[in-house]
Protein backbone atom coordinates (compact mmCIF):
# COMPACT_ATOMS: atom_id res chain seq x y z
CA UNK A 1 0.00 0.00 0.00
CA UNK A 2 1.16 3.57 -1.01
CA UNK A 3 2.64 4.99 2.55
CA UNK A 4 0.84 8.12 1.95
CA UNK A 5 -2.66 6.72 1.87
CA UNK A 6 -1.47 4.16 5.06
CA UNK A 7 -1.13 7.01 7.07
CA UNK A 8 -3.84 8.90 5.75
CA UNK A 9 -6.38 6.11 6.81
CA UNK A 10 -4.61 5.85 10.28
CA UNK A 11 -5.38 9.39 10.88
CA UNK A 12 -8.80 8.64 9.61
CA UNK A 13 -10.02 6.44 12.34
CA UNK A 14 -7.23 6.45 14.66
CA UNK A 15 -8.40 8.65 17.71
CA UNK A 16 -7.66 12.19 17.97
CA UNK A 17 -6.44 14.38 20.82
CA UNK A 18 -9.20 17.03 20.33
CA UNK A 19 -12.26 15.38 20.26
CA UNK A 20 -13.53 18.77 18.62
CA UNK A 21 -11.50 16.92 15.42
CA UNK A 22 -13.82 13.97 15.11
CA UNK A 23 -16.54 15.74 14.98
CA UNK A 24 -15.74 18.43 12.60
CA UNK A 25 -15.17 15.09 10.14
CA UNK A 26 -18.27 13.39 11.09
CA UNK A 27 -19.95 16.62 10.09
CA UNK A 28 -18.22 16.67 6.86
CA UNK A 29 -18.69 12.97 5.64
CA UNK A 30 -22.55 13.65 6.78
CA UNK A 31 -22.07 16.61 4.53
CA UNK A 32 -21.39 14.89 1.57
CA UNK A 33 -23.23 11.97 2.65
CA UNK A 34 -26.85 14.11 2.40
CA UNK A 35 -25.82 16.14 -1.07
CA UNK A 36 -24.57 12.51 -2.61
CA UNK A 37 -28.40 11.41 -0.90
CA UNK A 38 -29.67 14.54 -2.68
CA UNK A 39 -28.49 13.52 -5.99
CA UNK A 40 -29.04 10.29 -6.04
CA UNK A 41 -33.12 10.32 -4.90
CA UNK A 42 -33.63 13.54 -7.39
CA UNK A 43 -32.21 11.31 -10.58
CA UNK A 44 -33.67 8.44 -9.71
CA UNK A 45 -37.39 10.65 -9.47
CA UNK A 46 -36.83 12.05 -12.77
CA UNK A 47 -36.14 8.32 -13.83
CA UNK A 48 -39.39 7.87 -12.97
CA UNK A 49 -41.23 10.16 -14.51
CA UNK A 50 -39.28 8.83 -17.66
CA UNK A 51 -40.30 5.67 -17.90
CA UNK A 52 -43.81 6.38 -16.32
CA UNK A 53 -43.99 8.62 -19.67
CA UNK A 54 -42.63 5.89 -21.83
CA UNK A 55 -44.79 3.50 -20.07
CA UNK A 56 -47.72 5.93 -21.20
CA UNK A 57 -46.82 5.76 -24.97
CA UNK A 58 -46.12 2.33 -25.27
CA UNK A 59 -49.82 1.03 -25.78
CA UNK A 60 -49.89 3.49 -28.53
CA UNK A 61 -46.85 3.72 -30.30
CA UNK A 62 -44.57 0.84 -31.99
CA UNK A 63 -41.27 -1.06 -30.60
CA UNK A 64 -39.87 0.31 -34.17
CA UNK A 65 -41.10 2.95 -36.72
CA UNK A 66 -39.75 3.31 -40.17
CA UNK A 67 -40.90 5.82 -42.36
CA UNK A 68 -40.06 7.79 -45.62
CA UNK A 69 -37.22 10.26 -45.08
CA UNK A 70 -38.90 12.82 -47.51
CA UNK A 71 -42.33 12.64 -45.13
CA UNK A 72 -44.60 11.77 -47.81
CA UNK A 73 -46.25 8.31 -48.50
CA UNK A 74 -44.78 5.46 -50.43
CA UNK A 75 -46.01 2.18 -51.96
CA UNK A 76 -46.88 -1.17 -49.88
CA UNK A 77 -45.40 -2.88 -52.58
CA UNK A 78 -42.22 -1.09 -52.31
CA UNK A 79 -39.07 -3.78 -52.51
CA UNK A 80 -37.63 -2.62 -49.39
CA UNK A 81 -40.03 -3.05 -47.19
CA UNK A 82 -41.29 -5.87 -48.31
CA UNK A 83 -37.79 -7.37 -47.43
CA UNK A 84 -38.15 -6.00 -43.93
CA UNK A 85 -42.13 -7.65 -43.36
CA UNK A 86 -39.82 -10.93 -44.42
CA UNK A 87 -37.39 -10.18 -42.00
CA UNK A 88 -37.09 -12.85 -39.09
CA UNK A 89 -36.89 -10.35 -35.94
CA UNK A 90 -40.04 -8.69 -36.99
CA UNK A 91 -42.95 -10.59 -35.49
CA UNK A 92 -45.81 -7.91 -36.47
CA UNK A 93 -45.73 -5.67 -39.61
CA UNK A 94 -48.40 -2.82 -39.58
CA UNK A 95 -48.42 -0.36 -42.18
CA UNK A 96 -50.16 2.81 -41.32
CA UNK A 97 -51.08 6.26 -43.04
CA UNK A 98 -51.73 9.19 -41.18
CA UNK A 99 -53.02 12.39 -42.47
CA UNK A 100 -54.94 15.72 -41.12
CA UNK A 101 -58.42 15.99 -41.70
CA UNK A 102 -61.64 17.65 -40.51
CA UNK A 103 -64.29 16.33 -38.85
CA UNK A 104 -67.79 17.55 -37.88
CA UNK A 105 -70.12 16.67 -35.06
CA UNK A 106 -73.65 18.82 -34.55
CA UNK A 107 -72.24 22.12 -35.86
CA UNK A 108 -68.98 21.29 -33.96
CA UNK A 109 -65.62 20.92 -36.47
CA UNK A 110 -61.71 20.09 -35.64
CA UNK A 111 -58.92 19.23 -37.09
CA UNK A 112 -57.24 15.91 -36.32
CA UNK A 113 -55.36 13.61 -37.30
CA UNK A 114 -56.57 10.68 -38.77
CA UNK A 115 -54.30 7.55 -38.23
CA UNK A 116 -55.30 4.63 -40.61
CA UNK A 117 -54.18 1.08 -39.46
CA UNK A 118 -54.30 -2.34 -40.64
CA UNK A 119 -55.96 -5.39 -38.31
CA UNK A 120 -53.30 -6.41 -36.83
CA UNK A 121 -52.66 -3.10 -34.32
CA UNK A 122 -53.86 -4.89 -31.85
CA UNK A 123 -51.01 -7.65 -31.67
CA UNK A 124 -48.43 -4.32 -31.75
CA UNK A 125 -49.45 -3.61 -28.05
CA UNK A 126 -51.78 -3.48 -25.46
CA UNK A 127 -54.12 -1.17 -27.27
CA UNK A 128 -56.99 -2.73 -24.88
CA UNK A 129 -55.40 -1.34 -21.50
CA UNK A 130 -56.33 2.58 -22.92
CA UNK A 131 -60.09 1.70 -24.19
CA UNK A 132 -62.68 2.95 -22.54
CA UNK A 133 -66.41 2.55 -23.06
CA UNK A 134 -68.98 -0.19 -23.50
CA UNK A 135 -68.31 -1.46 -26.89
CA UNK A 136 -65.73 -3.26 -28.27
CA UNK A 137 -62.22 -2.10 -30.40
CA UNK A 138 -63.03 -2.55 -34.15
CA UNK A 139 -62.07 -0.60 -37.42
CA UNK A 140 -64.77 -2.02 -40.01
CA UNK A 141 -66.93 -4.62 -40.45
CA UNK A 142 -69.01 -4.80 -44.21
CA UNK A 143 -69.12 -1.19 -45.53
CA UNK A 144 -69.37 0.53 -42.11
CA UNK A 145 -66.06 2.16 -41.00
CA UNK A 146 -65.78 3.07 -37.59
CA UNK A 147 -63.28 5.52 -35.36
CA UNK A 148 -61.83 5.51 -32.11
CA UNK A 149 -61.42 8.86 -30.93
CA UNK A 150 -58.89 10.53 -28.45
CA UNK A 151 -61.08 10.70 -25.26
CA UNK A 152 -60.02 14.61 -25.27
CA UNK A 153 -61.40 14.82 -28.71
CA UNK A 154 -64.26 13.16 -28.05
CA UNK A 155 -65.35 15.81 -25.28
CA UNK A 156 -64.00 19.44 -27.63
CA UNK A 157 -67.01 17.24 -30.02
CA UNK A 158 -69.51 16.93 -27.65
CA UNK A 159 -68.95 13.07 -27.84
CA UNK A 160 -69.71 10.53 -25.28
CA UNK A 161 -67.81 6.83 -25.89
CA UNK A 162 -70.61 5.63 -28.44
CA UNK A 163 -72.67 8.17 -30.64
CA UNK A 164 -75.15 7.30 -32.99
CA UNK A 165 -75.12 9.86 -35.97
CA UNK A 166 -71.54 9.08 -38.31
CA UNK A 167 -69.04 11.50 -37.57
CA UNK A 168 -68.23 13.68 -40.58
CA UNK A 169 -65.05 13.72 -41.48
CA UNK A 170 -63.23 15.99 -44.72
CA UNK A 171 -59.74 15.48 -46.17
CA UNK A 172 -58.50 18.24 -48.80
CA UNK A 173 -57.81 16.51 -52.33
CA UNK A 174 -54.26 15.87 -52.88
CA UNK A 175 -52.91 18.69 -55.16
CA UNK A 176 -56.04 21.11 -55.29
CA UNK A 177 -57.20 24.48 -54.97
CA UNK A 178 -59.87 25.40 -52.56
CA UNK A 179 -62.95 26.16 -54.63
CA UNK A 180 -64.47 29.44 -53.45
CA UNK A 181 -67.61 29.07 -54.69
CA UNK A 182 -68.27 25.27 -53.98
CA UNK A 183 -65.81 24.89 -51.70
CA UNK A 184 -67.05 21.17 -50.15
CA UNK A 185 -65.99 20.36 -54.38
CA UNK A 186 -62.36 20.29 -53.25
CA UNK A 187 -62.72 17.86 -50.16
CA UNK A 188 -63.02 14.15 -50.07
CA UNK A 189 -66.09 13.12 -47.81
CA UNK A 190 -66.58 10.22 -45.73
CA UNK A 191 -68.05 8.88 -42.65
CA UNK A 192 -66.71 7.35 -39.42
CA UNK A 193 -69.30 5.22 -37.15
CA UNK A 194 -68.90 4.82 -33.70
CA UNK A 195 -67.67 1.57 -32.19
CA UNK A 196 -68.55 2.46 -28.58
CA UNK A 197 -65.29 3.05 -27.18
CA UNK A 198 -62.73 5.64 -27.12
CA UNK A 199 -58.95 5.34 -26.19
CA UNK A 200 -56.97 7.83 -23.52
CA UNK A 201 -53.24 7.96 -23.85
CA UNK A 202 -52.88 10.55 -20.82
CA UNK A 203 -51.23 12.73 -23.55
CA UNK A 204 -53.00 15.51 -25.05
CA UNK A 205 -50.75 15.20 -28.13
CA UNK A 206 -52.99 12.01 -28.68
CA UNK A 207 -56.00 11.92 -26.95
CA UNK A 208 -56.87 15.61 -28.18
CA UNK A 209 -55.98 14.71 -31.73
CA UNK A 210 -55.97 11.36 -33.33
CA UNK A 211 -58.95 9.24 -34.96
CA UNK A 212 -57.66 5.74 -35.20
CA UNK A 213 -59.38 3.88 -38.20
CA UNK A 214 -58.60 1.37 -41.02
CA UNK A 215 -55.72 1.78 -42.90
CA UNK A 216 -58.78 0.94 -46.22
CA UNK A 217 -60.51 4.21 -44.99
CA UNK A 218 -57.43 6.51 -44.68
CA UNK A 219 -56.17 5.55 -48.38
CA UNK A 220 -59.66 6.21 -49.84
CA UNK A 221 -60.09 9.62 -47.96
CA UNK A 222 -56.21 10.82 -48.85
CA UNK A 223 -56.47 8.95 -52.04
CA UNK A 224 -53.76 7.19 -51.32
CA UNK A 225 -54.78 3.92 -52.31
CA UNK A 226 -51.55 1.43 -52.23
CA UNK A 227 -49.88 3.85 -49.94
CA UNK A 228 -48.59 4.12 -46.62
CA UNK A 229 -46.77 6.89 -44.47
CA UNK A 230 -44.90 4.85 -42.06
CA UNK A 231 -44.36 0.92 -41.19
CA UNK A 232 -44.89 0.23 -37.22
CA UNK A 233 -43.05 -3.26 -36.06
CA UNK A 234 -43.12 -5.49 -33.15
CA UNK A 235 -39.90 -6.96 -32.63
CA UNK A 236 -39.73 -10.87 -31.55
CA UNK A 237 -39.29 -11.62 -27.83
CA UNK A 238 -35.84 -10.99 -26.20
CA UNK A 239 -34.74 -9.12 -29.58
CA UNK A 240 -32.82 -5.95 -28.91
CA UNK A 241 -34.45 -2.74 -30.38
CA UNK A 242 -31.37 -0.67 -30.86
CA UNK A 243 -29.46 -3.53 -32.57
CA UNK A 244 -32.35 -3.97 -34.74
CA UNK A 245 -32.96 -0.59 -35.14
CA UNK A 246 -29.43 0.50 -36.55
CA UNK A 247 -29.47 -2.83 -38.86
CA UNK A 248 -32.18 -1.94 -40.09
CA UNK A 249 -30.51 1.46 -41.24
CA UNK A 250 -27.83 0.17 -42.48
CA UNK A 251 -30.43 -2.16 -44.84
CA UNK A 252 -32.85 0.47 -45.63
CA UNK A 253 -30.68 3.54 -46.57
CA UNK A 254 -31.15 6.77 -46.45
CA UNK A 255 -34.75 6.65 -48.26
CA UNK A 256 -35.99 5.43 -44.67
CA UNK A 257 -35.41 6.66 -41.39
CA UNK A 258 -36.11 4.06 -38.26
CA UNK A 259 -37.02 5.31 -34.58
CA UNK A 260 -37.76 4.06 -31.73
CA UNK A 261 -39.95 5.06 -28.98
CA UNK A 262 -37.73 7.59 -26.99
CA UNK A 263 -36.85 8.89 -30.86
CA UNK A 264 -40.93 8.84 -31.64
CA UNK A 265 -41.99 10.92 -28.76
CA UNK A 266 -38.18 13.45 -29.19
CA UNK A 267 -39.74 16.73 -27.84
CA UNK A 268 -40.91 15.31 -24.17
CA UNK A 269 -37.56 13.17 -23.53
CA UNK A 270 -35.32 15.68 -24.65
CA UNK A 271 -37.20 18.20 -22.14
CA UNK A 272 -37.00 15.65 -19.82
CA UNK A 273 -33.01 14.90 -20.37
CA UNK A 274 -32.11 18.66 -20.16
CA UNK A 275 -34.39 19.02 -16.85
CA UNK A 276 -32.40 16.37 -15.35
CA UNK A 277 -29.29 17.81 -16.67
CA UNK A 278 -29.72 21.20 -15.06
CA UNK A 279 -30.74 19.31 -11.96
CA UNK A 280 -27.63 17.48 -11.60
CA UNK A 281 -25.56 20.58 -12.47
CA UNK A 282 -26.93 22.68 -9.82
CA UNK A 283 -26.58 19.55 -7.09
CA UNK A 284 -22.91 19.33 -8.24
CA UNK A 285 -22.55 22.71 -7.04
CA UNK A 286 -24.11 21.98 -3.45
CA UNK A 287 -21.98 19.04 -3.26
CA UNK A 288 -19.14 21.44 -4.04
CA UNK A 289 -20.16 23.87 -1.03
CA UNK A 290 -20.28 20.52 1.62
CA UNK A 291 -17.38 19.23 0.30
CA UNK A 292 -15.89 22.75 1.68
CA UNK A 293 -16.51 21.71 5.28
CA UNK A 294 -13.64 18.65 5.01
CA UNK A 295 -11.12 21.58 4.37
CA UNK A 296 -11.77 22.73 7.73
CA UNK A 297 -11.64 19.09 9.18
CA UNK A 298 -8.01 19.18 7.67
CA UNK A 299 -6.79 22.26 8.57
CA UNK A 300 -7.95 21.11 12.45
CA UNK A 301 -5.80 18.06 11.54
CA UNK A 302 -3.29 19.78 10.74
CA UNK A 303 -2.29 21.25 13.48
CA UNK A 304 -3.23 18.19 15.61
CA UNK A 305 -0.51 16.35 13.86
CA UNK A 306 2.49 18.82 13.40
CA UNK A 307 4.63 16.63 15.86
CA UNK A 308 3.99 13.52 13.27
CA UNK A 309 4.98 15.90 10.43
CA UNK A 310 8.12 16.52 11.96
CA UNK A 311 8.90 13.01 12.38
CA UNK A 312 8.26 12.35 8.69
CA UNK A 313 10.53 15.48 7.58
CA UNK A 314 13.42 13.63 9.51
CA UNK A 315 12.52 10.54 7.81
CA UNK A 316 13.15 12.47 4.34
CA UNK A 317 9.51 13.09 3.55
CA UNK A 318 9.20 16.27 1.28
CA UNK A 319 6.79 18.56 1.52
CA UNK A 320 4.94 17.21 -1.75
CA UNK A 321 4.35 14.02 0.04
CA UNK A 322 3.31 15.88 3.25
CA UNK A 323 0.93 17.27 0.96
CA UNK A 324 -0.87 13.77 -0.41
CA UNK A 325 -1.34 12.70 2.61
CA UNK A 326 -3.71 14.79 3.74
CA UNK A 327 -5.32 15.26 0.17
CA UNK A 328 -6.04 11.38 0.83
CA UNK A 329 -7.16 11.91 3.92
CA UNK A 330 -9.66 14.66 2.11
CA UNK A 331 -10.30 11.81 -0.31
CA UNK A 332 -11.31 9.07 1.84
CA UNK A 333 -13.98 12.18 4.06
CA UNK A 334 -15.07 12.30 0.45
CA UNK A 335 -15.46 8.63 -0.11
CA UNK A 336 -17.23 7.72 3.10
CA UNK A 337 -19.34 10.49 2.33
CA UNK A 338 -20.35 9.28 -0.64
CA UNK A 339 -21.06 5.42 0.37
CA UNK A 340 -23.11 6.18 3.14
CA UNK A 341 -24.70 8.77 1.23
CA UNK A 342 -25.56 6.16 -2.07
CA UNK A 343 -26.75 3.70 0.81
CA UNK A 344 -29.36 6.28 2.53
CA UNK A 345 -30.55 7.67 -1.35
CA UNK A 346 -30.86 4.07 -2.48
CA UNK A 347 -33.20 3.52 0.71
CA UNK A 348 -35.06 6.36 0.44
CA UNK A 349 -35.82 5.47 -2.94
CA UNK A 350 -36.78 1.94 -2.07
CA UNK A 351 -39.18 3.08 0.61
CA UNK A 352 -40.54 5.21 -2.01
CA UNK A 353 -40.82 2.73 -4.53
CA UNK A 354 -42.49 0.47 -1.93
CA UNK A 355 -44.23 2.02 0.36
CA UNK A 356 -45.41 5.43 -2.09
CA UNK A 357 -44.83 7.68 1.00
CA UNK A 358 -44.43 11.28 -1.10
CA UNK A 359 -47.47 11.42 -2.96
CA UNK A 360 -48.32 13.69 -5.69
CA UNK A 361 -51.09 15.93 -3.59
CA UNK A 362 -53.47 15.38 -1.29
CA UNK A 363 -56.46 15.52 -3.42
CA UNK A 364 -56.83 11.85 -5.43
CA UNK A 365 -57.46 11.18 -8.78
CA UNK A 366 -55.82 14.75 -9.61
CA UNK A 367 -52.84 13.59 -11.34
CA UNK A 368 -51.68 10.05 -13.45
CA UNK A 369 -50.21 8.44 -10.67
CA UNK A 370 -50.43 8.94 -6.77
CA UNK A 371 -47.26 8.82 -5.98
CA UNK A 372 -43.27 10.54 -7.30
CA UNK A 373 -42.24 7.48 -9.21
CA UNK A 374 -38.92 6.30 -8.49
CA UNK A 375 -36.61 4.40 -10.71
CA UNK A 376 -32.88 3.64 -9.80
CA UNK A 377 -30.12 3.23 -13.13
CA UNK A 378 -27.28 1.64 -11.83
CA UNK A 379 -25.52 4.29 -14.49
CA UNK A 380 -26.70 7.17 -11.86
CA UNK A 381 -24.92 5.49 -8.87
CA UNK A 382 -21.73 5.45 -10.65
CA UNK A 383 -21.85 8.79 -12.39
CA UNK A 384 -22.67 10.22 -8.77
CA UNK A 385 -19.91 7.89 -7.19
CA UNK A 386 -17.72 9.77 -9.77
CA UNK A 387 -19.05 13.26 -9.65
CA UNK A 388 -18.21 13.60 -5.98
CA UNK A 389 -15.12 11.92 -5.40
CA UNK A 390 -14.00 14.00 -7.81
CA UNK A 391 -15.57 17.31 -6.58
CA UNK A 392 -14.46 16.28 -3.27
CA UNK A 393 -10.78 15.77 -4.67
CA UNK A 394 -10.69 19.15 -6.86
CA UNK A 395 -12.28 20.77 -3.56
CA UNK A 396 -9.19 19.90 -1.52
CA UNK A 397 -6.38 19.94 -3.97
CA UNK A 398 -5.50 23.86 -3.65
CA UNK A 399 -6.07 24.51 0.06
CA UNK A 400 -4.33 21.65 1.45
CA UNK A 401 -1.04 22.71 -0.36
CA UNK A 402 -1.88 26.28 0.62
CA UNK A 403 -2.60 25.42 4.65
CA UNK A 404 0.03 23.11 5.02
CA UNK A 405 2.33 26.31 3.88
CA UNK A 406 0.86 28.26 6.73
CA UNK A 407 0.72 25.25 9.70
CA UNK A 408 3.16 22.87 9.13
Amino acid sequence: MNYELFIARRYLFAKKSHHAINIISGISVLGVAVATMAMVVTLSVFNGFQDLVADLFTAFDPELRVMPTDGQTVSMNDKALLRLKANDVVEVYTPVLEGQALVVQDGRQQVVTIKGVADNITEQGHIEDILYGDGTFCLHADVLEYGILGIQLAQQLGLQAFFENPLQVYAPKPGERVNIGNPLSSFNHDELQSPGVVFMVQQAKYDANYILTSLHFAQKLFEREGRVSAIELKLKENVPAEKVKQQLKSELGERFKVEDRFEQQSDVFRVMRVEKLISYVFLSFILLVACFNIIGSLSMLMIDKRQDIQTLRSLGANDGQICTIFRFEGFLISLAGALLGLVLGGVLCWVQQEYSIVTMGDTEGNFIIEAYPVSVYLTDILLVLVTVLAVGWLAIWYPVRYLSKKIL
